[in-house]
Formats: structure tokens, C-alpha cells, sequence
């Protein structure tokens, strides 16, 4: 299992991150590696939500995941879960507001992405592309916050 963790300082309220971060039909609009997005719940943001998201690879191709929210405590954090192929992972999402300082009123978020294998040609390549996969996912994660940052 590897665990890649990323915070960002985001100059806005807690509610508006939030707002811009669970709506999902928007977030083509905002994540500039987000291609496509089919929601597949209906209703409000929340533990049971689902949905598919096609992003566009550094190597210009594409790749279309699944999501679903398995827990969501409003508006402070939530999990979301994604079956791979040969590897699974969590992402836990926090959303904590500065309540001190230059920066009072912004909103600290912070995403944990918990990443392990489920077959045995993941466990092969998280042993060789270890380091690597780490890396390629701490930067879309910080590419995705500061495309939050900027919309928020």
C-alpha cells in the first residue's frame, strides 16, 4: 500500500470550497484535467454518491474511473473509493477553516490517497514503479487543487 498526501491553502470560505468541490456537474468547468463526468447517483452530494470521470493522461490519452463517496460529513470532509485495474484506492478529502492569521477565512484542504494493489501484476508494478506512480499521483492531486484554488 502507498499513501500520497497533499494541503493546499485556498483564499475562500469552507462553504464555497465545498460548494465548487461537490458539484459535480460542474466539474468539468474547473478541473482542467476532467474530459467527462456521468453522475450516476441522483441527489445530493453525499455518502452513496457515484460517479465516472474520463481526465486526459500526461501522455494525451485518456482514462475513465469510477468514484464513489463512501462516507461525507458536510461540509468537513469525505472518502471517496475507485477500483483500479490490478490496484484500488481511497482518497480522504478535508476541508478544515483558518480560523487565525493572514490567511483567516481561507480553507486549508487537505487529500490523502491510500493506493494498494489487487492482483498479482500490481503488486509486480507497484513494486518497480513505486516512487513513480507516488509522484504521478502527488501531482494531479496538487494540479486538482490549485484548479480548485482558482475556481473557488
Amino acid at each position: 500500500m502507498s499513501t500520497v498526501a497533499v494541503t493546499r491553502l485556498i483564499e475562500a470560505p469552507v462553504a464555497s470550497v465545498w460548494q465548487v468541490f461537490t458539484d459535480l456537474g460542474r466539474r468539468c468547468d474547473w478541473l482542467s484535467a476532467v474530459l467527462r463526468i456521468e453522475v450516476l447517483t441522483d441527489g445530493p452530494f453525499g455518502a452513496g454518491t457515484a460517479w465516472r470521470e474520463t481526465r486526459r493522461m500526461a501522455d494525451g490519452g485518456e482514462v475513465t474511473e469510477e468514484f464513489h463517496v463512501s462516507s461525507c460529513e458536510i461540509p468537513d470532509r469525505f472518502v471517496v473509493t475507485s477500483p483500479g485495474i490490478g490496484a484500488d484506492y481511497k482518497m480522504t478529502y478535508s476541508f478544515v477553516p483558518v480560523v487565525a492569521g493572514r490567511h483567516r477565512g481561507g480553507t486549508m484542504v487537505t487529500v490523502v490517497q491510500d493506493g494498494g494493489a489487487t492482483a498479482p501484476a500490481g503488486r509486480f508494478l507497484a513494486l518497480i514503479f513505486g516512487g513513480l506512480a507516488a509522484e504521478t499521483a502527488e501531482g494531479a492531486l496538487r494540479r486538482d487543487l490549485n484548479d480548485l484554488a482558482a475556481a473557488a
